[in-house]
């Protein structure tokens, strides 16, 4: 009976939040459509614009990042290439800053003045739509890759034994059993990467130029002129390609399910394959790279690009203007969120996958349902339902925000690391006069050990880059390091928006590592 009073608590510390958390401030949000002037915003010319504007960014950066990592998983799978544990993390590095830095790092690199234009005298120009697409696929490639990568390095080379012996060509195997193998995650690949790219404001607020995309204009509407009325309207349409993007998943979800491997992949020798493999790697390496080495290259000279000389000077700008405080926001805030949310998501994760019943599976749905809310659109939403309570304009509405915005993916982690347990190990403990904290404590946690770690690294990560679900939340007082970003290159300070760029990829880096240290720490003691 103890063990069912303390399942109820935590069912009901759920509910409520999921009801404050996310249902009531996007009924809010849906609430202000009756607004005469947020219906109006729909037929304006430059709403119009800045729509077929999204729309055309996205398609076209998610056709090339899905490429991208179809390409690249093929070469970390299939090919005989060195060094496959480090480009597999190489590819994963511009998830560990915002997608704001894409940008700058790009502008960087190919504007005007930047290090490459000036290197070979080029004569284009980075602002623009394929500026846009180039930040965009530079941001969105990295979760395309492991999504595609997570599920090729699993495939069973039995039916591609079956076609060599057959004489069944190389390309006519990919397009025939390779390409229907990874239709599923595929899938998910394609709306993942349109979601993360059509309501993303980062990279076409640096690079945009006169291009003008849906979230620049709900961001410059809602920020510089307080109309928050353009704002519902913009957040109202940029929340369907998200949910549209959740809905295929779901009904996709049970077909085509993988088999486990039966038989693993000896790849033969070919050089003209792994030479192309290395030029692949090469290219992509390079790529990210790049805008990577840029901030290291500018945050320590005296004026980019004008006197490029060695200096440390930018180091103490950067904390003049309060970069240490945001850092210690930052980091605050993510390690808040890291561990309430992991505790909230994992005890999720334990009611949906161990006890049965509507509760849970109601639970499920919502819980996975915040997978198809916009951060942009989160932040609006909590405008409008927090503003005048007493957590408007404090670190706790900071919090709050991100914990339901990254809550959906740690919380799948929990429930399919958790669904793989033995279903009966309660039933057992029952019998037995062993508790479910029991169980849950002495055998289901040590189990799922490497699970939670990555649940907390998770949030740590995405809270230290995220702009769009805080943009509209922060103030001078609790503002994570991200937003600073904005501010700086906004005042021209460029070396400093560099610097700081570098203290969050650090920072993430660092988790990372520590992370790492933490889980071989815990399968040592298993």
């Amino acid at each position: 009976m103890k063990g069912n009073g303390k399942l109820t608590v935590t069912r009901v510390v759920l509910a409520l939040f999921f009801l404050f958390a996310a249902i009531l401030p996007l009924i809010t949000l849906f609430a202000n459509l009756a607004n005469p002037e947020a219906r109006a915003v729909f037929g304006t010319e430059q709403f119009v614009t800045a729509c077929l504007n999204s729309v055309a960014v996205a398609l076209t950066s998610t056709v090339i990042a899905i490429a991208l990592a179809i390409a690249m998983a093929w070469v970390l799978c299939r090919t005989n290439i060195r060094f496959k544990g480090a480009l597999g993390v190489l590819m994963t590095l511009p998830m560990l800053i915002p997608s704001l830095a894409h940008g700058m790092g790009l502008v960087f690199l190919f504007g005007s003045n930047g290090i490459i234009t000036n290197l070979f005298g080029l004569d284009g120009s980075i602002y623009g739509f394929w500026g846009i697409v180039m930040g965009s696929v530079l941001y969105s490639f990295p979760s395309a890759f492991l999504i595609v990568y997570d599920v090729l390095k699993y495939e069973d080379a039995l039916p591609y034994e079956a076609a060599d012996i057959l004489g069944i060509p190389k390309l006519s195997q990919f397009v025939n059993i390779t390409l229907p193998y990874l239709r599923k995650p595929l899938i998910s690949a394609v709306f993942a990467t349109f979601t993360l790219v059509v309501t993303d404001y980062g990279v076409p607020l640096m690079v945009g130029g006169k291009c003008t995309t849906l979230p620049v204009l709900m961001y410059q509407e809602v920020i510089g002129l307080m109309n928050f009325d353009t704002g519902v309207a913009i957040g109202f349409v940029l929340l369907i390609p998200a949910v549209v993007a959740f809905l295929v998943d779901m009904l996709n979800a049970d077909k085509g399910k993988l088999s486990f491997v039966s038989k693993g992949f000896d790849i033969a020798k070919n050089r003209l394959r792994d030479a192309l493999g290395y030029a692949m790697s090469l290219g992509m390496s390079l790529f990210i790279l790049l805008p990577l080495c840029s901030f290291a290259i500018v945050s320590f000279v005296a004026k980019y690009p004008i006197d490029m000389t060695f200096t440390l000077e930018n180091i103490g700008r950067a904390f003049n203007l309060n970069a240490g405080d945001y850092w210690v926001n930052s980091v605050l805030i993510a390690f808040a969120v890291a561990a309430i949310g992991t505790v909230l998501a994992y005890f999720a994760g334990y009611i949906t996958a161990r006890i049965k019943g509507r509760t849970g599976r109601i639970l499920h749905l919502v819980a996975i349902t915040t997978l198809a809310i916009p951060g942009i659109v989160l932040g609006l939403s909590y405008v409008l339902f927090f503003k005048g309570t007493f957590i408007y304009g404090t670190f706790a509405i900071l919090i709050l925000a991100n914990l339901i915005h990254f809550f959906a993916s740690p919380y799948l982690m929990a429930y399919n690391s958790l669904g793989k347990a033995n279903e009966n190990l309660e039933a057992v403990g029952s019998t037995m006069g062993i508790s479910r904290a029991s169980i849950l404590k002495d055998v289901l946690i040590p189990q799922t050990a490497d699970t939670i770690i990555e649940m907390f690294s998770y949030f740590f990560v995405n809270c230290m880059v995220t702009i769009s679900a805080v943009a509209f939340l922060a103030t001078t007082l609790d503002m994570p390091l991200a937003l600073l970003i904005t501010d700086l290159d906004a005042q021209r300070l460029t070396e400093c928006t560099a610097f700081v760029s570098l203290m969050i990829l650090g920072t993430n880096v660092a988790l990372k590592l520590v992370m790492t240290g933490v889980k071989k720490a815990v399968r040592a003691r298993a």
